[in-house]
């Protein structure tokens, strides 16, 4: 197992940081080799992604998620790999954001792009595009406040794009922000 760690400081509010990391969908206009990610419920996704030269699609979980502080997940099977996401204040307009995160590199391919820190490399400039991108913004493209476990009563709120009761299956997001919907 193979372990990541990188840490880096955003100009934007704690709250404008972790509510742009909620957004799984616009990983890939920030993360290298992610083509797509599709959020299926407030804890699963499925990502389609290019690693190590070999595309592949996985399923992952949120563990844990708490409104501005954290996002934890891991994978629901290969390839393995789990981490967290944590938000630090550092003043009104700064945010250090620091990602953990722990894999399997599975095959020669992958084994030898880890003994050459190609995934450690991908990672940081992901998290520099990452900056980039929310800096460049100056806001996020959409929020979700709700806690993994659920907190209290109020954060099991459902997410933007999930169905109200009785509605039937949810129309894939055209875009950002999402509809209000009536009591939320």
């Amino acid at each position: 197992m193979s372990t990541i760690e990188y840490s880096l400081d955003v100009k934007v509010p704690i709250r404008v940081a972790y509510n742009q990391w909620t957004q799984f969908e616009t990983f890939p206009e920030f993360m290298e080799g992610v083509e797509s990610v599709k959020q299926h419920t407030d804890t699963r996704a499925t990502w389609l992604a290019e690693i190590a030269g070999v595309k592949r699609e996985f399923e992952t979980e949120i563990t844990e998620q708490h409104p501005d502080e954290r996002v934890a997940w891991h994978t629901l099977d290969k390839p393995n790999h789990a981490g967290v996401v944590t938000f630090h204040r550092l003043d009104d307009t700064t945010t250090r954001v620091t990602l953990q995160m722990e894999y399997d590199p599975e095959g020669f391919v992958e084994t030898a792009g880890d003994w050459l820190q190609i995934v450690r490399m991908r990672v940081q400039g992901d998290l520099r595009r990452f900056k980039d991108y929310i800096e460049t913004r100056g806001s996020e493209t959409g929020a979700w406040r709700g806690s993994v476990p659920p907190q209290h009563a109020g954060d099991a709120v459902p997410r933007p794009d999930a169905p109200l009761p009785g509605a039937g299956t949810p129309s894939p997001r055209p875009g950002y922000p999402p509809p209000t919907r009536p009591g939320l």
